[in-house]
């Protein structure tokens, strides 16, 4: 009986690590989302809105402050994603 507990016990914390890396995926792709439309195009985008101006595509701060930004969030929602992959593989 005492090793069912422990067996239970890990398969809780094994389930919370699922839900808390899945909310953490879910995070990361929202803000994805929200930040690849934040990014000017061809012809400006979102960003152009919040004081992006009208320079060179990328060579404001704000620009390169989003586009690290960004790259920090995909960093994170690979590791995710790789992480839910190898977390669910049982």
């Amino acid at each position: 009986m005492a090793s069912s507990g422990a067996d239970e016990s890990e398969w809780s914390r094994c389930e919370l690590m699922v839900v808390v890396v899945a909310v953490i995926h879910v995070v990361a792709s929202l803000l994805m989302c929200i930040l690849v439309l934040m990014h000017s195009g061809q012809g400006g985008g979102l960003s152009d809105f919040m004081g992006g101006g009208s320079m060179a595509a990328g060579s404001t701060v704000m620009e390169k402050n989003l586009d690290r930004i960004t790259v920090v969030a995909a960093i994170v929602f690979s590791f995710t994603t790789i992480l839910l992959g190898l977390l669910l593989i049982k």
